[in-house]
């Protein structure tokens, strides 16, 4: 009787123990769900915000272009990089250095934002050259490595695509190769059913393809 309390007791504690594990993991997918949701309706906001400022006349419409150019620049980056990866695993090492990157772009996007909130306008518009140059940089490197990547997945394709090509024809060639079997059996012998008459041969059945023959002369 004990021991059959023992293992009631035991089964009762794993069950609880993968209820809870199972619990804390839907809990932690939920949270991450949460996450990632806010994350990207935060950075509509954003975008929708900036998209908005870039048209006002003066520095602060220039400051909000820029970071708008870095924003959309790293984004498309990124996602080109990591759609690519399952299909090519060399495109790790471009978004190691598209991390690198990113945190320059982080750096140079918390100026551009501080320096939207600047009263002296005059100094704003002194830095502006310098800002958009560094903007430039950072974008000229980040569009490098997505361009890199299509250029690549392209030529993949082509590649691919010429290959399966050249396999098409071969077997193109092999399909009309048809060499004649022997016609002298059954010569002279009326037609059959379903014989052409005078052939002695079932239409189709007197010709055999190209594969075939090779496989009997091996």
């Amino acid at each position: 009787m004990e021991a059959v309390l023992g293992v009631i007791a035991l089964f009762m504690i794993v069950a609880v123990s993968v209820g809870t594990f199972l619990l804390v993991k839907a809990a932690r997918a939920v949270q991450r769900g949460v996450e990632r949701t806010s994350v990207q309706a935060r950075r509509v906001v954003e975008e929708t915000t900036l998209k908005a400022k870039r048209v006002q006349p003066g520095p602060a419409g220039q400051l909000a272009a820029l970071r708008l150019e870095l924003r959309t620049s790293m984004v498309d980056t990124r996602h080109a990089l990591e759609s690519g990866i399952p299909a090519d695993p060399s495109l790790t090492e471009a978004l190691a250095l598209l991390e690198r990157l990113r945190a320059h772009a982080h750096a140079l996007d918390d100026e551009l934002r501080l320096l939207e909130r600047e009263p002296d306008r005059t100094r704003l518009a002194a830095r502006l050259p310098e800002l958009r140059e560094r903007t430039g940089r950072v974008t000229h490197s980040a569009d490098s490595l997505r361009w890199a990547a299509q250029d690549r997945a392209r030529q993949f394709d082509d590649d691919d695509l010429a290959a399966l090509g050249r396999q098409i024809e071969v077997e193109a060639g092999a399909l009309r190769h048809w060499v004649p079997t022997d016609l002298s059996e059954g010569e002279g012998e009326s037609a059959g059913p379903g014989q052409v008459p005078g052939s002695g041969q079932v239409p189709g059945a007197g010709w055999i393809s190209g594969a075939e023959e090779r496989g009997k002369l091996r």
